[in-house]
């Protein structure tokens, strides 16, 4: 390109012949905005990449502030993301849920498994805020319920350590919405982690054995974000990340039914095409976050970098 360049300058400074002349003006042009863009996307290459990006994802969503519209709207952003991996041909799989009366989820726990799924479901951990009238509301009146959403890299044996005597199992009778029991075996499997009290148990299969299984991928994840959180807070205390934070707190977004709007508060993005968010198209909002994410990644590798003056 720079060769290029070089000689459709050179036309310009000796050829006569006007339509050579316009031909290597517009190529010019055209190059140097090519040129300007590589140059702009060069220093974004030089950024090490996340470590984790390429790792697989347990999502924990789980009703907030809100009653059954929470649940109710638990169970539909479920429903996203599982829409949303389809999309990118990655595969979902249903680890835990926990139904509410309402036919909404007071917590569901997915694993979603294939390339980039970290590195693009990352951004989704926060409080999800919804605006809508319930179907019970008479008045017409706009209800604010609230969902969070925790978004972890998947653990491997090797990233962290489970020793067995660090481990209480119990396992006992799986339960439906009330508390009825649903099977007649003791096939549901809590696990407590005595060092940290953390506990996770899955009931959703038949098989003890796949509940058990379920259950200790959920807490290496865990532990394994639990660390990282760790480190994170540690590298907010010089700076302080708009996109990615990990304050798991941080109101994130919004979806108002009403106007049909979502809110992507962190970079000030709004998109009235609330229905087909919902149907898993998110790569809009996903992009702006990344690209956001990446200025904030130059800019504090900028203010890093010695002053050779």
């Amino acid at each position: 390109m720079l060769q290029r360049l070089a000689e459709d300058t050179a036309i310009l400074r000796k050829e006569k012949d006007p339509e050579l002349l316009d031909m290597a003006k517009a190529e010019l042009a055209e190059m140097e905005s090519e040129r300007a863009r590589l140059e702009a996307e060069l220093p974004k290459l030089l950024l090490p990449p996340d470590p984790l990006d390429h790792k697989n994802v347990i999502l924990e969503i789980r009703a907030g502030t809100g009653g059954d519209e929470a649940a109710l709207f638990a169970a539909e952003m479920l429903r996203m993301y599982v829409k949303y991996a389809e999309r990118h041909g990655w595969r979902a799989e249903i680890l835990s849920t926990s139904p509410s009366g309402s036919g909404g989820a007071k917590e569901a726990i997915v694993s979603i498994e294939g390339e980039g799924a970290y590195s693009r479901l990352k951004y989704e951990s926060g409080v999800h805020r919804v605006q809508r009238v319930p179907e019970t509301e008479a008045s017409g009146r706009i209800h604010t319920s609230a969902v969070t959403v925790a978004v972890l890299p998947e653990a491997e044996e090797i990233d962290v350590e489970l020793k067995p005597s660090d481990l209480q199992i119990d396992v006992f009778r799986s339960s439906g919405p009330g508390g009825q029991s649903v099977n007649t075996a003791d096939s549901a499997v809590r696990i407590r982690h005595i060092p940290t009290g953390m506990v996770v148990q899955c009931q959703d299969e038949r098989s003890q054995l796949k509940n058990k299984a379920k259950a200790l991928k959920v807490l290496r994840a865990r532990l394994l974000d639990m660390e990282l959180q760790a480190q994170q807070r540690k590298l907010a205390q010089t700076r302080k990340s708009m996109v990615s934070s990990g304050d798991r707190s941080a109101k994130i977004r919004t979806y108002n039914f009403p106007q049909g709007r979502v809110t992507e508060h962190r970079i000030g993005l709004t998109l009235y095409r609330l229905p087909s968010v919902l149907e898993g198209d998110l790569d809009e909002v996903v992009d702006g976050l990344f690209h956001a994410e990446q200025a904030e990644r130059l800019a504090a590798s900028g203010e890093a970098a010695p002053n050779r003056s």
